[in-house]
């Protein structure tokens, strides 16, 4: 896949969080359990997500994570570069330093093309918008099929 499982799980968990009320705190714990993904793995990423000032954080008894705004305000473009970086959308696709329009790797011409198309629709689809569709079309977010 193109994105890193950290990124993976860190879509998956803002989408969880963005069918949740969206003024109470969800444990972590919950959250890794709903969507079968390791809590310590996941608490890594909610960290990342609340540096970037994605989501809130509250410790204690009643603490977990919710999102900082509303989910009409998250972009998945975001959440993608709060986790990923920029450089998925700068760099070669094979790796290759120096690769652009003077010196293209084989796969320049192809990926500027798919990397244009990706970079539109992550900065257009909201979360909210992802979440109607996890709802309406009772779209799963775990590993496993039902």
């Amino acid at each position: 896949m193109l994105l890193s499982r950290t990124c993976e799980y860190g879509i998956r968990a803002m989408m969880q969080l963005a069918t949740k009320s969206p003024h109470e705190f969800i444990a972590v714990r919950k959250i890794s359990n709903e969507l079968e993904i390791s809590f310590h793995f996941l608490t890594k990423i909610c960290q990342q997500l609340s540096r970037a000032g994605l989501v809130r954080s509250y410790r204690g008894p009643n603490g977990g994570v919710k999102l900082a705004k509303p989910a009409s305000k998250i972009s998945l473009m975001e959440i993608v570069v709060a986790i990923e970086g920029s450089n998925l959308f700068t760099e070669c696709v094979l790796g290759l330093p120096g690769c652009g329009d003077e010196s293209p790797c084989p796969l320049h011409d192809s990926w500027a093309h798919v990397r244009g198309e990706l970079i539109q629709m992550l900065e257009k689809r909201s979360l909210s918008q992802i979440a109607e569709d996890v709802a309406a079309r009772d779209l799963r977010l775990k590993g496993t099929l039902r």
